[in-house]
């Protein structure tokens, strides 16, 4: 960090600021210039306040050498994250993942049915939602409890790695005991008490972007559960929010290389949510892919127009096929294939 004196700065002012930063536990380094001193803040551990140093007369502005979110930045760590699943599963080390299930867990033949067909068409990890978060307090909640049985269920059938959202610090725990990957939904990109919680849950985390949030903020958000010592941290682009009306949402691809600079962790598409659409989803899976996203999560259900949830932007197992199909030729134009499903049996053994 480097803060930058007016011009014509004094003496007692350029040392208030070196007291300053050495009260605050820092070394403090004044560096001449022709027209200006700076002073640079030397041991810079993320923790510090520049409100405290901008507003000390004579600083003309404090400059950010290095990005405010250090452990999630490829500063701090240059090799990419890999994440690895107990079914074989891995994120960041080049292979596609696909991610693929129900909006909402509905019932058993329901979910079972759908993990079933994705797994045949190449997906390694079963999303489904067993609680909630809705718009309207009026729609469907979420089956809570039995919908994490059910996942469960699925897995042991299927070998898939199972991802769902959790809601709130309270039910970390209890979401933890069934799901490989705990879901931090957009809603609650920012509820820092969860982030904080799903940190110590020693379970892979995937954080959404929030609708109106800005890659840096969704780094930062990373951030809290890196601090709490899980480093498997998937992120995820799902859209932001948007003046136009011919989607849901804006689903931001330059999101996935802008990512790919900055942090050394894996960054995933929800062409689902991003769109809002069905005929939409599968050109910005694409794409996504095309980008270099370390996979994407697609909503599937056997009957759409019967889902109790996100019908409109859910494929059919026969689309999702399809899809897979096509992601995989992509994927190998790049020089990159997707994950292999697991056996069932190979997961029980393990």
């Amino acid at each position: 960090m480097l803060i930058v004196m007016k011009h014509g700065a004094s003496e007692e002012q350029i040392a208030a600021v070196v007291r300053t930063i050495e009260e605050m536990g820092y070394g403090a380094e004044p560096i001449p210039g022709r027209r200006r001193t700076a002073v640079a803040l030397v041991g810079n551990d993320g923790r510090i306040d520049p409100g405290r140093l901008d507003s000390l007369p004579g600083v003309f502005r404090v400059i950010h050498i290095s990005p405010p979110y250090r452990r999630a930045s490829r500063d701090w760590h240059p090799d990419n994250t890999v994440i690895r699943l107990p079914n074989g599963a891995c994120f960041g080390a080049g292979e596609v993942v696909l991610i693929a299930g129900p909006c909402a867990v509905e019932s058993e033949e329901q979910l079972l049915e759908t993990a079933r067909r994705v797994r045949a068409a190449g997906a390694t990890v079963l999303r489904g939602g067993a609680f909630k978060p809705r718009t309207s307090p009026y729609s469907f909640q979420g089956l809570g409890e039995e919908g994490l049985r059910l996942l469960t269920l699925a897995r042991e059938e299927t070998g898939l790695a199972v991802v769902t959202e959790v809601l709130d610090p309270e039910s970390v725990e209890v979401v933890a005991e069934h799901a490989d990957i705990l879901q931090i939904g957009a809603r609650n990109m920012q509820n820092y008490s969860l982030l904080k919680a799903a940190g110590r849950a020693d379970r892979p985390v995937l954080l959404k972007r929030g609708m109106g949030a800005s890659v840096e903020e969704m780094l930062l958000s990373a951030e809290y559960v890196l601090l709490e010592g899980e480093s498997r941290v998937i992120l995820c682009e799902r859209g932001i929010r948007s003046f136009d009306t011919h989607a849901r949402n804006l689903l931001d691809l330059t999101a996935i290389p802008t990512v790919k600079e900055l942090s050394h962790l894996p960054i995933i598409a929800d062409p689902s949510h991003g769109t809002g659409s069905r005929r939409k989803v599968s050109p910005m899976a694409r794409a996504a892919i095309a980008a270099g996203a370390d996979g994407v999560m697609v909503e599937v259900h056997p009957m759409p127009a019967e889902a109790v949830s996100d019908g409109a932007q859910s494929l059919t197992p026969d689309q999702f096929e399809v899809l897979s199909s096509e992601l995989r030729l992509i994927a190998r134009a790049i020089g990159r294939d997707l994950a292999e499903p697991v056996r069932p049996a190979a997961v029980a053994g393990a």
